[in-house]
C-alpha cells in the first residue's frame, strides 16, 4: 500500500510539473524563450526552448513509465476477496423469494 502511495504522489508531482512546463512553452517559438532575448544571456533563446521541450518529453515518459508501474502495484485486497465472496453466497442462498402480494402485474 505504501509504495502505490508514492508512486500516485509521484505521479501527482509529474503531472504539475508537465502542465507547467508545458504552459511556460508558447506554440509560436516565444514563452518563456522570448523573455530571454538579450546577447548577455548564459542560456540563450535556442537553449531555453530545447530545454523545455527536452523537459516536457522526460516528464510525459515519466508519466508514462509511473502509471505502468502503479498498475502492478496497485493493492488488490486478496485477502478479504475469499470473505466478502462467501458471505455475497450466503446472502443469495437464503434469499427467500417475494410473496405473489408483491410481484407487480405484467403490463403489455
Amino acid at each position: 500500500m505504501g509504495l502505490y502511495i508514492l508512486i500516485s504522489v509521484l505521479i501527482l508531482i509529474a503531472c504539475i510539473l508537465l502542465i507547467l512546463v508545458v504552459l511556460v512553452q508558447n506554440s509560436k517559438g516565444g514563452g518563456l524563450a522570448a523573455n530571454f532575448g538579450s546577447t548577455g544571456q548564459i542560456m540563450g533563446v535556442r537553449k531555453t526552448a530545447d530545454f523545455l521541450e527536452k523537459a516536457t518529453w522526460s516528464l510525459a515518459i515519466a508519466l508514462l513509465s509511473l502509471t505502468l508501474i502503479s498498475i502492478l502495484v496497485i493493492p488488490r485486497g486478496y485477502a478479504t476477496k475469499g470473505v466478502q465472496d462467501t458471505e455475497l453466497r450466503e446472502k443469495i442462498e437464503n434469499m427467500q423469494p417475494l410473496p405473489p402480494s408483491m410481484i407487480p402485474p405484467e403490463q403489455d
